[in-house]
């Protein structure tokens, strides 16, 4: 499977599990829209990114890079929820990393 079509449908995946929790917590529709979108940029960033890092930490760097504007908005009226937004930042953007790079395949 070609690298970006695979960073697109594993972002998908990784936006849905992140989701989940949004959902059961009944948080608001576009906090959700955020987040999945979130996670489909990021797989497609981590797969078309050119930087010299293993796959692990290219997605850790680049998911964290990409969570940085969105870390004001919410930081700005609930500093606390950045907590498990970063936690799951790290685990998901480090597993999206190494899944692109195990199975993603450049043509």
């Amino acid at each position: 499977m070609k690298k970006i079509q695979l960073g697109i449908i594993l972002g998908v995946i990784a936006g849905v599990i992140d989701v989940i929790p949004m959902l059961i917590q009944r948080l608001t529709l576009d906090a959700n829209l955020s987040a999945f979108t979130f996670w489909i940029v990021s797989g497609f960033f981590i797969a078309s990114s050119e930087l010299k890092l293993k796959g692990v930490l290219k997605g850790l760097v680049i998911s964290l890079i990409l969570l940085v504007p969105l870390s004001f908005i919410i930081g700005w009226n609930n500093p606390t929820a950045l907590i498990p937004i970063f936690i799951m930042n790290i685990v998901l953007g480090a597993g999206l990393g190494y899944l692109i790079e195990r199975y993603g395949k450049n043509y």
